[in-house]
């Protein structure tokens, strides 16, 4: 039998206790809100608070609590400071963790049926149609975000500016309209406001962070099987 240190054994237990920095970082609503604004991109203090509807000073020690456990990085950019992701890795977590409640949680099946999210066939339909380029696409977030990255081929109409654009947007092509993600409820409303002006619209309920580009290319045609002759008996190449 090996023996192992009580030292060790220790040592070992308190790789959970980094572990639990984390999961204590992430366990706040507000922060959870705070992290998906910056998978849109890097954003100041003030920005953050507005969007989330909270105080500045609120925003900033939610914020103060993810850059210690090294959620998030800052930046000093005049008299502002400026927060980003600290990788794609912690984009990466979001996602796992929203999936993990669908799964468990049977109060997001609520959310989902009130917030229009898609169920998978509708939702690779709508896809294929992006891949396509047969469609529209309209990404109805904020413009700093589109800008920060959005999914290509995409044209950016804000929301609130979506009623006095309509004129710019062509009548005889189905048009879906992308926000931040899933249970965010900009997409399902512009393509609400679409319907209503005369338009062929539906919503995709993923978002620039949830798809890589990869996932958005036209998928390349099965190649042809080509039929080989069968060799004759007695000849040799």
């Amino acid at each position: 039998m090996i023996a192992i240190s009580t030292d060790r054994r220790a040592l070992a237990r308190s790789h959970y206790g980094e572990l639990a920095r984390i999961g204590k970082a992430l366990g706040s609503p507000i922060r959870l809100q705070l992290l998906d604004l910056l998978r849109q991109g890097a954003r100041t203090v003030e920005s953050l608070a507005e969007e989330a509807g909270i105080s500045v000073a609120n925003s900033s020690q939610h914020l103060q609590q993810m850059r210690s456990a090294r959620l998030v990085t800052a930046e000093r950019k005049g008299k502002h400071v400026e927060y980003r992701l600290a990788g794609e890795a912690v984009a990466a977590v979001f996602g796992t963790l929203r999936d993990l409640a669908e799964l468990l949680l049977p109060e997001m099946h609520g959310l989902r049926h009130e917030l229009g999210v898609l169920d998978p066939a509708e939702r690779e339909e709508i896809l294929a149609r992006v891949r396509e380029g047969s469609v529209t696409l309209l990404d109805v977030r904020p413009a700093r975000e589109f800008a920060a990255g959005h999914l290509p081929g995409a044209r950016s109409m804000p929301l609130a500016e979506l009623p006095g654009r309509l004129r710019e947007l062509p009548r005889d092509r189905e048009v879906v309209a992308y926000c931040r993600g899933p249970y965010c409820p900009m997409a399902s409303e512009a393509a609400a406001i679409l319907r209503a002006a005369g338009f062929t619209a539906r919503h995709l309920d993923l978002g620039f962070p949830d798809l890589s580009p990869r996932q958005l290319r036209p998928s390349a045609p099965p190649r042809r099987a080509v039929a080989l002759e069968p060799r004759k008996a007695g000849k040799s190449r």
